[in-house]
């Protein structure tokens, strides 16, 4: 049990959800959801490095279900592009340490403009918590390596929530799709659970993987910003050189760069855009590209296309990412 990741989940949810009817209650906020969600109009999420990753991933979910504008910054250049507050506007901060520079810049240049900031942080009573008026926290416990790894998981959880109370707030939800969905956050921990149980493959991908000169990670939707992770974690932590891309951007640019000695790696879950993917896929390996494709099930069309394929359960796109 080394792995952290599948508790940190679990404990970040646990406090927002009532299990005797499937629904989402945001507790301890500091204000009141259901009147906050419920009139505001527009949504900013301002973050940096692996947090921006994870509000990206919060703006498809909250638009998807709330159906309210969302807006991503990163904070360092947030804070430096005049920003426009239309009136009944929220703003989301995202930090682990809570102590963020250029988040808190952010924060305070909304509270000046008079906009509500709600933070969501791994430290209690950290600068950006102190100062933002809603909290909801991580619980993710202390993050001991360089890595974000389970604060990104727990941070991913909570954004989960928001964007179900938001649309609970709005009336876009029914009860029964709440229940599913509150029920899909459920299971998510023992489906990490089992990917992790992965890790004997993961090294012996990983032995082959180390001769690459680049890496692309490929991703669509909810999965474009896990790209973006992707290809991060592997700059901090192998120190290769690594590039997140939307799959559709693949041919604007990056499609020159394929070659034998670049490894592709594919977000390609069973999905509305899974062929999309696969076409994507298709052209990388014309190149050759040596493709590590992640979809869900088997698959034998992804299998035959991959030097590595990994099996995800099979999930919908709320917790896949």
């Amino acid at each position: 049990g080394a792995f952290e990741q599948p508790r940190a989940v679990a404990e970040a949810i646990q406090p927002h959800i009532d299990l005797s009817n499937f629904t989402v209650a945001m507790s301890g906020v500091g204000f009141d959801t259901k009147k906050v969600f419920g009139e505001i109009e527009r949504i900013f999420i301002v973050a940096c490095g692996s947090s921006y990753y994870t509000a990206l991933v919060g703006e498809y979910m909250i638009e998807r279900l709330a159906r309210i504008p969302v807006e991503c910054d990163i904070a360092s250049e947030f804070r430096y592009r005049y920003p426009v507050f239309p009136k009944n506007s929220l703003l989301i901060s995202i930090s682990q340490s809570g102590e963020t520079a250029d988040t808190l810049a952010a924060v305070r240049l909304a509270k000046a403009a008079g906009v509500k900031v709600l933070s969501i942080c791994n430290v209690r009573n950290s600068s950006i918590d102190r100062e933002a008026d809603g909290h909801l926290y991580m619980n993710a416990g202390t993050e001991v390596g360089v890595a974000s790894t389970k604060a990104f998981s727990a941070t991913l959880a909570l954004l989960n929530l928001l964007s179900l109370a938001t649309a609970q707030a709005k009336g876009k939800l029914t009860v029964i799709e709440e229940a599913d969905y509150v029920r899909q956050l459920q299971a998510a921990p023992a489906q990490i659970e089992t990917v992790l149980n992965l890790d004997k493959f993961f090294k012996k991908a990983a032995s082959t993987l180390k001769e690459f000169k680049g890496f692309l990670y490929l991703g669509r939707n909810v999965h474009y910003p896990i790209a973006l992770e992707g290809a991060l974690k592997l700059k901090e932590l192998a120190y290769m050189h690594a590039e997140g891309y939307a799959a559709g951007e693949m041919k604007h640019g990056p499609l020159a760069l394929i070659d034998k000695n670049m490894a592709v790696v594919m977000l390609a879950p069973r999905d509305e855009l899974f062929e999309k993917s696969l076409s994507n896929l298709e052209e990388a390996k014309a190149r050759g590209g040596q493709v590590i494709s992640i979809g869900t099930g088997a698959n034998a069309r992804l299998e035959q296309i991959s030097n590595h394929y990994l099996v995800l359960p099979e999930a919908g796109w709320f917790t896949l990412p």
